[in-house]
């Protein structure tokens, strides 16, 4: 039998080892050659694609953002600094704009907004809040997703006054005994418990509206990194109901939330079945996901030396205790763990913890973020098997405000790639999305330039070469999830899943990936799963 799909005229990146091919040759949605041997394979009924001097790849494997998140998160006002939002009066405006189309009572919600990228650096505050909107509550998530700001009638939604005392793990922010309405950490699910709830239909409708975007990303592949933290099983039933209706665009791994019972989801979905790698190749359910700590530009990354310009040294979620009894029940239970540990603090507990419960290398646990992390722990790691899950866009999008609460020193040390990668581990890149943008393009233009937003150069000894970055962002996404058997590289048998770029950057240069080249055509399966001009239509 010929080929159903045959790409030629561009470069085809295999893979890390195999390097570059001409041509590509495609059969019932694997690869089924390359080279000579792919156009060998093909006969008159075979489509062609003619890459006309652009980049081919391995579809982009995101293994930690939050899929469900990104598309409920649509429906929101966005705050991001490159849609606009860089002072505290564009803040409020768009607040002002929202609640005008609202009536009475309802809430307000945004996403993204940065502090330290508002011209007043500082984050908004509740007086501010209530003068933008005094007959709604509002919520505003910062961009990392562990600080959020609420105007006085959100906070007394969720029962905060003046005498709440923080949760264990959260923080409420006071200046002179008044709230400013800044939450962080465990104390943002106060709000969380009473803001409006997604229904069924708006989870369904969330993920395929996300996995289309991913996939005009150029991401055939996810993982979302939190399931089950608003409506427990109903949101992987949201997921088993998007893929019976044709509506998963994307291949989801599912990471349930491991938090105690009642927030936390493993105990009830294990008994449910939901089993660790059950499931197929469009939805499976993957690891288990606990907070240790909360984000570096928040001050919450639990670190082992203070921030700069004060005594704190971040939050811990749990206690010690607490942590490795989450770490033995889940490791006890098959599934893999992915735990969430920025600071060195916070990572030296989730590492012990790991190592306690038995870590080995086939359990291929996981370390998501794992930012700020020091060489002897780097070596521990790989003992184990221990794989860290890191977004090296950080850097791009946060890294001057690292310096700024860090440390030049320690945020040149931060998110280490290369010494990831010729120490043997596989760190898997990826976006925590909507922490930071979905554009792969950003990540690889970061792993290589090691370059900030601004231009700041942070730990040029930790860049990337431009294949390295790719191998990075497909098949050590495809490695820590447990696929890399199947995706990742474009070799005979594989899965056809492909990203053409709207380039080669090989050729025509790394600078041209900061913010000129995007995804033109992404293949799932052998088919477009998006198509920018039309090509496969």
């Amino acid at each position: 039998m010929k080929a159903d799909l045959l790409l030629t005229g561009g470069r085809i990146f295999l893979g890390l080892a195999e390097g570059s091919s001409d041509a590509l040759a495609i059969r019932a949605g694997r690869v089924i050659a390359a080279g000579d041997d792919a156009r060998a394979a093909a006969g008159p009924g075979t489509r062609r694609l003619e890459l006309a001097g652009r980049l081919a790849v391995p579809a982009f494997n995101d293994c930690h953002m939050h899929l469900m998140s990104v598309g409920l998160g649509m429906a929101a006002i966005n705050l991001r600094p490159e849609s606009g939002a860089r002072s505290i009066d564009e803040v409020l405006a768009r607040v002002r704009r929202a609640a005008a189309a609202k009536a009475p009572g309802e809430w307000v919600l945004g996403r993204g907004y940065d502090h330290a990228e508002l011209s007043e650096d500082r984050h908004p505050t509740a007086r501010e809040l209530d003068q933008a909107a005094p007959d709604n509550p509002v919520w505003l998530v910062r961009t990392c997703g562990h600080v959020a700001v609420a105007n006085t009638r959100a906070l007394q939604a969720a029962g905060i006054g003046h005498n709440t005392p923080a949760p264990p793990g959260g923080l409420i922010e006071r200046r002179g005994n008044e709230l400013t309405g800044m939450l962080a950490e465990q104390a943002l699910r106060l709000v969380q418990a009473v803001l409006p709830e997604a229904s069924d239909a708006d989870m369904v409708e969330a993920v395929e509206r996300a996995g289309r975007h991913m996939l005009e990303q150029g991401v055939a592949s996810v993982m979302d990194a939190n399931v089950g933290a608003r409506r427990g099983l109903a949101e992987i039933h949201a997921y088993e109901a998007a893929k019976a209706a044709h509506r998963l665009p994307v291949r989801t791994y599912v990471c349930l939330f491991g938090h105690p019972a009642p927030e936390g989801i493993v105990r009830e979905a294990h008994r449910a079945g939901y089993t660790h790698l059950s499931g197929d190749d469009r939805l499976r359910i993957g690891p288990v996901k606990v907070f240790a700590d909360g984000s570096a530009g928040g001050r919450t990354a639990a670190m082992s030396a203070p921030y700069l310009g004060g005594s704190d040294t971040g939050v811990f979620v749990w206690d010690e205790p607490t942590m490795h009894a989450l770490l033995a029940e889940h490791h006890a239970l098959g599934y893999q763990l992915a735990i969430h540990a920025i600071g060195d603090a916070a990572i030296e507990q989730v590492l012990s913890g790991m190592e306690k419960a038995g870590a080995i290398p086939a359990n291929r646990h996981r370390i998501e973020h794992c930012g700020f992390l020091t060489q002897g722990q780097r070596a521990r790691m790989k003992a184990r098997g221990i794989l860290p899950v890191p977004q090296p866009v950080f850097i791009y999008e946060f890294g001057d405000l690292y310096i700024k609460v860090c440390g030049r020193e320690r945020a040149e040390a931060s998110y280490p790639m290369r010494s990831w990668i010729e120490e043997g581990h596989f760190p898997g890149a990826s976006s925590d999305a909507p922490v930071s943008t979905t554009d792969p393009c950003k990540n690889l233009f970061t792993m290589v330039t090691r370059k900030t937003n601004k231009g700041t150069v942070l730990g040029a000894g930790q860049a990337l070469s431009l294949d390295q970055a790719i191998h990075a962002l497909t098949f050590n996404g495809a490695y820590v999830s447990k696929c890399e058997d199947r995706k990742g590289r474009l070799l005979p048998g594989m899965l056809a899943d492909i990203t053409v770029l709207s380039c080669d950057p090989f050729a025509d240069g790394i600078e041209a990936l900061e913010h000129a080249t995007r995804a033109d055509l992404t293949i799932v399966d052998g088919k477009a799963g998006f198509d920018r001009h039309g090509e496969l239509a």
